[in-house]
């Protein structure tokens, strides 16, 4: 039990350093976080106005934009939803909205902008119902039942109807999985020539192409605008053209993913909305954009990110890798194996030596993708998405059940009940597991596995990090001349990336051994098993937050 007490203490404060280091990233890079969305294709052709069925007295009304690629989207509509409405047997209407239908897609945002929503919490599945807006699964799932059922007792709720919304005009779409995902034409086929193409090259890092808001917004505007041609291009493999753009262009910012250029116009991140995007594709409706990158000279674009790359400096490098290193659902994942092992009954170097484990797979994850290896990323994109869900969801389970458990053993403490603590192991498995440890062949198994979730944890939180630096040392490492160079940044990059991960644990290490701590915290039973709970709380709720945001 001693030893809970010293790991709560040092929980409390790597959870502490966990969000100060958060605002720190959050401000240095600038509002780069996206919300995750699955590529929408153009949506099913309505050809003749329909108007919807007026809802029924007394019942409740909803709207559910979704797109008929989003698995998540999909998932809500057939395990809650469409049972729901069959349940409540007319007395509630859910109008599902696919967004690759411009009318559809436009209520959404009208709708957005109605609830403030801000361009970060933007996401898709949306649900809005009665003076809510339930963005993602989670929101959607943890709260839309109880809504649907208060409204019924209360006598129903109507259809949101403000200034651009008329229910009677949002139509259900039911999914359609047989529309093709519409492609762009490429620029020297003939067959394809429309009337003044608008060219837009949309720069993306790998395992954040189907994940952005981005893809949603350029395929709802290519409704609008049948003209606009959007090409693709994955930012390690191009890093020489988006560098030489930005200097045929004189774009000085940093130069981040997601990007559009768009003739001499640049929108990154968090500026690529259809605000932004309209106003600039009126502007060349006429006259069309050339795709200017068909002019490209790889050996310009080879020397111009040579200069960059020159041009970082040591301190660059060991700073970025540092910042990027900043990674919420790694060091929840740390903390949750580390929390385990010392309730188990381990500490001290055992600590030292999973926690190294964990790191050292981080390690070695982004280093191998420093190599070249991210294109088998491509090829398991859909794969890890599968994992990532099953990782984060087990184990933002298992810290939630975790902290249920150390808010009872605060209840038992505030009542003098000590030795009857929940988090604690039973006399006989604890004589058994030392034994173990002794031997030394779980030691060895937790390391191992430590080590390959790490690795796990790094892929899918790939495309998170390494937005301004990573591509461009990966796209050096293959210049002769400069590859030993490169492979040193690649290795300050990477050592300064685990830094924060080595903090987390060697300070669980010291929680773990040291006796005055312990003894100090024993005298405070109550108010640790307290500390503990809203950690494993915090902690389980941002992995399962991870999961649809």
């Amino acid at each position: 039990m001693k030893r809970s007490f010293a790991l709560t203490f040092s929980l409390v404060l790597a959870l502490i350093g966990i969000i100060l280091l958060s605002s720190v990233k959050l401000a240095y890079a600038d509002n780069n976080d996206y919300p995750l969305l699955q590529l929408t294709p153009s949506g099913p052709q309505i050809t003749e106005e329909k108007t919807a069925e007026p809802l029924p007295e007394g019942a409740v009304g909803a709207y559910y934009f979704y797109a008929n690629d989003c698995p998540h989207c999909i998932e809500i509509l057939e395990d809650l939803i469409l049972p729901m409405v069959d349940e409540y047997n007319g007395q509630l209407d859910v109008r599902l909205l696919e967004i690759g239908l411009p009318a559809n897609y436009e209520a959404m945002l009208t709708i957005e902008a109605y609830f403030e929503v801000a361009p970060s919490e933007r996401g898709i599945p949306t649900l809005v119902i009665d003076n809510h807006i339930l963005i993602g699964e989670s929101e959607i799932r943890g709260t839309f039942e109880k809504l649907v059922s208060d409204g019924i007792e209360g006598g129903g709720i109507p259809f949101l109807e403000i200034q651009g919304i008329d229910p009677s005009k949002l139509v259900s779409v039911d999914p359609d999985f047989s529309q093709p995902i519409d492609e762009n034409c490429d620029e020297e086929e003939e067959a394809c020539v429309v009337e003044a193409p608008i060219y837009i090259a949309y720069f993306y890092q790998t395992g954040c192409k189907e994940c952005s808001r981005v893809e949603a917004d350029l395929n709802y505007l290519k409704n609008l605008y049948p003209q606009m041609q959007v090409v693709d291009f994955n930012i390690y493999d191009h890093a020489d053209l988006a560098t030489w753009l930005m200097d045929q262009i004189g774009y000085t910012e940093d130069f981040q993913t997601p990007a559009l250029v768009i003739g001499e116009q640049v929108l990154v991140g968090d500026e690529i909305l259809p605000e932004n995007i309209i106003p600039i594709l009126e502007s060349y409706r006429t006259t069309g954009v050339e795709p200017i990158w068909l002019d490209f000279d790889p050996e310009e674009g080879q020397r111009s990110i040579i200069e960059r790359f020159q041009d970082m400096g040591w301190l660059a490098v060991l700073l970025a890798g540092l910042v990027d290193g900043i990674n919420p659902c790694a060091f929840a994942t740390l903390i949750f194996f580390v929390s385990y092992l010392t309730l188990s009954g381990r500490q001290g170097k055992e600590v030292l030596w999973v926690g190294g484990g964990f790191t050292l797979g981080v390690f070695l994850a982004y280093l191998v993708v420093g190599l070249g290896l991210y294109q088998v990323l491509e090829l398991l994109s859909s794969t890890l998405d599968v994992i990532a869900k099953v990782v984060y969801g087990i184990t933002g389970v298992l810290c939630l059940t975790l902290a249920v458990l150390s808010f009872i053993d605060y209840k038992k403490a505030r009542n003098g009940e000590v030795g009857d603590m929940l988090l604690k192991l039973p006399e006989p498995l604890r004589k058994r597991i030392n034994t173990t440890i002794r031997k030394g062949r779980k030691t060895r198994n937790y390391i191992l596995g430590a080590f390959g979730v790490g690795i796990m944890i790094s892929f899918l939180e790939l495309a998170c990090t390494g937005q301004v630096y990573l591509p461009t040392i990966i796209f050096v490492s293959s210049i002769p001349g400069l590859q030993l160079q490169a492979f040193l940044y690649l290795l300050l990059y990477n050592l300064m990336f685990i830094l924060p991960l080595v903090v987390i644990f060697v300070l669980v290490y010291f929680g773990t051994t040291s006796k005055d701590l312990t003894r100090f915290l024993h005298e405070r039973t109550a108010a640790v098993k307290f500390a503990m709970s809203i950690v494993f709380i915090a902690l389980g709720g941002w992995l399962l937050a991870s999961l649809v945001l």
